[in-house]
């Protein structure tokens, strides 16, 4: 994928501070990021893209007392980067004055933190070739599975390594590197109807020894195509819908979405006033784990410069914690819970890392054995949320629960209740925690949600 890393960037991050606060900035953050990427598709055996990258950008952050604005570039050369700096001050002091626009106080910062591990040097060395043999593999084993796999969109695998660099004018600089690849397959089948039916399966993983085996990744896939011929809708009624670990993450993104310090202070959250109250059913638990080794949203800083840590959101149904970066803490007169997150660009902004909805002990084929009548929803589209109110859409598609088994393939439907029910109607969890993901669940039941069909 291309030569090791620049290892100067502190060097660069620090000069670039110095000069911001010499021309007249009170206050300087600098991120840095660098990285090569690698993503090969193939289609129906024959190469279909390769695309290799090797960015580096600078994004800068600069206060004139409580004015602030931020930018970033490309163009890493120094003369080209000290007339960014000038043009970036100058955008500062014509912007508005905010209270809460100050870098975070001294003994808030990182002084040390974990190596994570999650750099693979393997990563690094990955060619187009190996790329693209692996996709191959991958896609062959689809479409010779069954004789009703009859097309395919393709198998894409994708690599990375990048480098992070901060640095601030606190007297805070950190940086970590980490890599990720992944490969994803989705073949195509032909219903009696003449419909098509797709689906698709994929692996992933900091490093590439932990991967998935491209033939294993390309049955699975198959095997979820092929179980889609002959959906159909249901009738319209109430029912209790169980999410597999693949649907479910949308399920608790969203909540964390609204469990934020942004959405807070925006009034943008049903959960607002109901910190330490039941916003779930006992059976949830739901947490911010930031410094699992090798996991794939793991951070050992954030990005305001503070130290990363587990935060409990959702402690068995109650709201427990919300996730804040330094700014919207000060909003609410709170305090970071160290989950800032921030492109090169942006500003920062609270996020999760590694959000995980604690497994328990039931496994899925017990939930579903449980299940009397119900849809067991494998995928979902689109998206309908009303953050304020709390009430969920979404079209979905799966297989039909009849007395505790799986019987036909559902498709075109809808399922909807307010959020806030959906995570109180929550009545089984099972021990199947996905991990391939930054956000990770375990099959989960809600006893009770609208389906919309016939």
């Amino acid at each position: 994928m291309g030569n090791a890393m620049n290892t100067s960037l502190s060097d660069l991050a620090s000069h670039m501070v110095k000069f911001s606060q010499k021309e007249g900035a009170t206050a300087t953050e600098i991120v840095i990021r660098e990285g090569n990427g690698l993503s090969v598709k193939v289609r129906l055996g024959k190469p279909e893209s390769v695309e290799e990258s090797n960015d580096r950008a600078l994004g800068i952050r600069v206060f004139c007392d409580q004015k602030c604005a931020v930018s970033y570039t490309s163009d890493l050369r120094k003369p080209q980067l000290e007339s960014f700096v000038k043009k970036t001050i100058e955008v500062a002091q014509f912007s508005e004055k905010d209270k809460f626009n100050t870098l975070p106080d001294a003994d808030e910062y990182a002084t040390t933190y974990p190596d994570l591990d999650l750099y693979d040097d393997q990563t690094n060395d990955v060619t187009a070739s190996y790329a693209l043999n692996k996709a191959k593999e991958a896609e062959e084993a689809a479409l010779t599975y069954s004789d009703k796999i009859t097309n395919s969109s393709g198998a894409t695998w994708s690599s990375v390594v990048m480098k992070s660099m901060f640095a601030s004018s606190n007297d805070f600089a950190g940086e970590y590197r980490g890599s990720y690849s992944s490969l994803y397959v989705e073949p195509i089948a032909d219903d009696a109807d003449g419909k098509k039916r797709n689906d698709y399966w994929w692996t992933a993983n900091r490093f590439l020894s932990e991967l998935d085996d491209p033939k294993t990744v390309g049955v699975e896939a198959a095997k979820r195509t092929v179980s889609q011929l002959g959906a159909k809708k249901v009738k319209t009624g109430s029912f209790p819908v169980v999410f597999d670990t693949e649907s479910g993450r949308s399920i608790v993104g969203t909540l964390a979405g609204i469990a934020n310090g942004a959405a807070f202070y925006r009034n943008a959250s049903y959960l607002i006033g109901r910190e330490q109250t039941k916003v779930a059913s006992d059976l949830v638990t739901i947490s911010d784990e930031p410094r699992h080794p090798r996991w794939p949203g793991s951070r050992p800083f954030d990005g305001d410069g503070l130290p990363t840590r587990d935060n409990i959101i959702v402690n068995e149904g109650v709201l427990e914690t919300v996730l804040c970066d330094v700014y919207s803490a000060r909003k609410l007169n709170r305090r970071s819970t160290g989950s800032a997150s921030r492109s090169t660009g942006g500003l920062p902004s609270p996020s999760t890392s590694n959000l995980i909805m604690k497994p328990r002990d039931m496994s899925p084929n017990d939930i579903i054995a449980q299940t009397k009548q119900g849809l067991y929803v494998t995928g979902m589209m689109g998206f309908g949320f009303n953050p304020i109110t709390g009430d969920f859409s979404r079209g979905a598609f799966g297989f039909w629960i009849e007395d505790g088994k799986l019987t036909f393939p559902v498709t075109e439907v809808t399922i909807s209740a307010n959020l806030n029910d959906l995570m109180s109607r929550i009545d089984m969890v099972g021990n199947d925690l996905d991990q391939r993901a930054s956000t990770m669940t375990p099959t989960f039941r809600v006893s009770e949600m609208t389906i919309a069909g016939l």
